[in-house]
């Protein structure tokens, strides 16, 4: 039967068109996320705890703080009226549940009249401003929490409605950037959950928009050195645009949101759909250069390279589906989607760049130096050079290995949140500015749990948990600690003229149950941020400086050992738990469920492999060229001293889903070149002259491509960019000169 190639080529231009047009009215229909619980380890029995813990005290990151400064001093009378009025301002704010501030609180004193209330600091009387000052620095109870020890600032705490979304983040963050221009407060720093959100979402925008424009430019550019015909790089880059288009109006479609590894979206489609072009049309422009009719050309090719491409794109999928191991919802979701976007690229390669092609009038592709001798003289020189220095390679090969298991036996885990951050950026030197003047911003919960039916609220309980209140105010990355047992110091302080001596635990139970009677009159709502409802669980709360994850798991264990050791472990257990702890325990996974998910997808490759190629010996040898990259992928975090962290696991799948690519062109080729009953030498140096050319190019812009994210102001981004580019150049290396060798060596 007779294929009418004018047809189809028609129709599948205009299906494509049509896609696109649909594609673009999906777009506006994608969401930017950022939420630290897509970070969180699933299945975890951790996770499960701090779950049910949420549903008794709520999550642990709905605070918001402001610090807001006045360079000489905050004890300023003009200034603290401004500041006042921002303070009972944000108590109308849109999802604020709570203000507190210096200004806004009050010491309670108790006269013989009842419970009357002192002001922290005597506003309108600047002449009280010093003693004010020293009863702060007495009680130390606001010292680096609401107020700066250099007294240059003073912060506004807000407890926020649990969870907002994008858009609320934004619209109570404008209310407090207008409520502070109005009251003429111009330095500030902000920091918490609703800060980070609306900070990240913008820079994942910029970060998707920048890589996708930065990528184009290169990959038109790469693409015009190569084919110097402005015809087959405007059909390449509208057929590698339109799989970007597809792919994101796609992602609309399914209701994805888009969390911070988008930025990784652009660059993947732009440089594997380029990929793909690039091997089509080099084969494509051959065979009309042997003067093969251009119907007949493209049949050939898509018999001869489509199915080594869609070979090649199915196991790029398969890497990324590899990130299905890791117990992390967002880099579970990054691998789905970027298995889906390489099968869309191949897609749109092979039905609307085929179409293009045969479109275009032969005499635009033939006679063009578009695969040139020099090229093919270099590939040579290559293959001479694997023959005459096999020992050498292979000792080279043993020696590099060797480096890249030291390597990795130096790779870190103790990441810093900080390093994740834009550097330079705004929400960057707020974080800065609260470590080095605050208590820091990583939350700490810590669950105090009655045992033997013990309540939480009895005397000897509360004498427990200010054991190990005290223990964690010697820890100095610690700060902000707060209790149930706060409400009765306070009370005993009131209770004793406002003496700070006095700001501790009544000395016997009698009088605890005397203020335990009047917080539960007076301040029943305090009391129930700290105690549950049936009195069975306690909560201690704090924050903790970003001191790096192995040393806040060191910090962990500790508190852990003296809860077992020196309290009283009849009456009390302890459970440190919180959105923090969750994050940390991202370290233990990474290798884990890495390794893990790399031996499947190595099995499920080389299932395929071994169906294709029907060889177990070119099954065998083609594993060592793609281990070797991934190890040296390991090898550079460990001598550049990055640490391990979650978004860092996309560089094993990348690495792995896309340098076994060039090995499978290379054995196809290699294997074609025998069954047409070639002997082994002709058929490597047919394969040296026939696609090393195409390996070579298609690597260089994934080098440069990859090497785009240096642009970004995301760290993480910028280390994945870079360590990604050179590992695929390594990859390349090896093919070119190792493979080589072992086929002569195996087969």
């Amino acid at each position: 039967m007779k294929v009418d190639f004018g047809f189809l080529k028609k129709f599948f231009v205009v299906l494509f068109i049509l896609l696109g047009v649909l594609a673009v009215s999906k777009l506006d229909e994608l969401q930017f996320s950022f939420d630290f619980s897509q970070f969180f380890p699933e299945e975890d029995p951790d996770l499960a705890f701090y779950d049910k813990y949420v549903e008794e005290f709520g999550t642990d990151d709905n605070f918001l703080l402001i610090a807001v400064k006045n360079p000489t001093d905050v004890f300023q009378e003009d200034f603290l009226k401004k500041f006042q009025a921002i303070s009972k301002e944000s108590k109308d704010f849109e999802f604020v549940l709570e203000s507190s501030s210096i200004t806004s609180l009050s010491y309670p004193l108790k006269t013989s009249f009842g419970y009357t209330t002192l002001p922290i600091i005597h506003i309108k009387d600047p002449n009280l401003y010093e003693q004010d000052w020293d009863k702060i620095k007495s009680d130390s109870l606001f010292i680096n929490t609401l107020i700066a020890k250099d007294r240059k600032s003073m912060v506004l705490a807000l407890q926020t409605e649990d969870n907002l979304n994008y858009q609320q983040s934004k619209q109570l963050l404008n209310q407090i950037r207008a409520s502070l221009k109005a009251n003429n407060l111009p330095n500030y720093h902000i920091l918490g959950r609703a800060f980070f959100y609306e900070a990240i979402v913008e820079m994942q925008k910029s970060e998707v928009l920048t890589t996708t424009i930065v990528a184009s430019i290169l990959v038109f550019i790469i693409l015009l050195l190569v084919y110097r015909s402005m015809p087959v790089v405007l059909i390449s880059v509208f057929s590698i645009a339109m799989s970007l288009l597809l792919f994101m109006g796609l992602l609309g479609w399914l209701g994805k949101e888009l969390n911070a590894m988008a930025a990784f979206y652009p660059v993947l489609m732009l440089i594997v759909g380029t990929s793909d072009v690039i091997h089509l049309t080099d084969s494509y422009i051959r065979k009309l250069q042997s003067n093969i009719p251009r119907y007949a050309a493209i049949t050939s090719s898509l018999k001869e390279v489509g199915m080594t491409t869609l070979l090649t794109s199915v196991t790029t999928a398969v890497g990324f589906v590899t990130l299905l191991s890791s117990r992390l919802v967002s880099i579970q979701e990054f691998g789905i989607n970027a298995a889906i976007g390489v099968l869309v690229a191949y897609i749109t390669v092979i039905f609307l760049t085929g179409s293009l092609l045969i479109s275009l009038p032969e005499k635009s592709l033939v006679g063009r130096k578009s695969i040139s001798e020099n090229w093919v003289n270099y590939l040579l020189k290559i293959n001479t050079f694997t023959k005459n220095f096999p020992k050498t390679i292979i000792a080279g090969t043993v020696l590099f290995t060797a480096l890249c298991i030291l390597g990795i036996y130096m790779v870190q885990t103790n990441q810093e949140l900080k390093q994740t951050l834009p550097s330079e950026s705004k929400i960057a030197l707020d974080f800065e500015y609260f470590q080095d003047n605050y208590a820091g911003f990583r939350p700490l919960e810590i669950a105090v749990m009655g045992v033997n039916d013990h309540k939480v609220t009895e005397y000897e309980v509360a004498l427990e948990i200010e054991k190990l209140l005290t223990y964690l105010k010697t820890i100095e990355s610690i700060g902000s600690l707060q209790s149930s047992n706060l409400a009765y110091k306070i009370l005993n302080k009131a209770n004793n003229l406002n003496n700070s001596a006095f700001f501790k635990l009544p000395q016997d139970k009698k009088t605890f149950l005397k203020y335990q009677k009047d917080t539960r009159k007076l301040a029943r709502k305090q009391l129930a941020k700290f105690v549950n409802a049936d009195e069975s669980i306690a909560r201690i709360n704090g924050r903790l400086q970003d001191i790096g994850t192995d040393n806040l798991k060191v910090v962990y264990e500790n508190i852990d050992a003296f809860a077992k050791t020196q309290l009283d472990t009849s009456l009390v257990k302890i459970k440190v738990t919180g959105k923090s702890i969750l994050l940390d325990k991202n370290s233990e996974y990474i290798r884990s469920s890495l390794l893990e998910g790399l031996l499947y997808g190595l099995l499920l490759i080389g299932v395929i492999m071994a169906f294709v190629f029907k060889d177990i010996k070119i099954f065998l040898i083609s594993l060592v060229p793609n281990i070797l990259p991934i190890l040296f992928a390991g090898g550079m975090l460990g001598f550049l001293g990055i640490p391990l962290e979650a978004s860092l696991s996309v560089v094993f799948a990348i690495v792995f889903g896309i340098a076994v690519d060039d090995t499978i062109h290379f054995l196809g080729k290699y294997k074609l070149g025998i069954t047409q009953g070639l002997e082994k030498e002709a058929a490597i140096e047919k394969t040296f002259a026939q696609t090393g050319r195409a390996l070579v190019i298609t690597t260089i812009i994934l080098f440069f491509g990859f090497m785009v994210m240096l642009f970004s102001i995301h760290q993480p981004s910028v280390t994945i960019g870079l360590i990604i580019s050179v590992t695929l150049v390594t990859a390349l290396i090896l093919d070119l000169l190792l493979l080589p060798v072992l086929l002569r060596k195996l087969i």
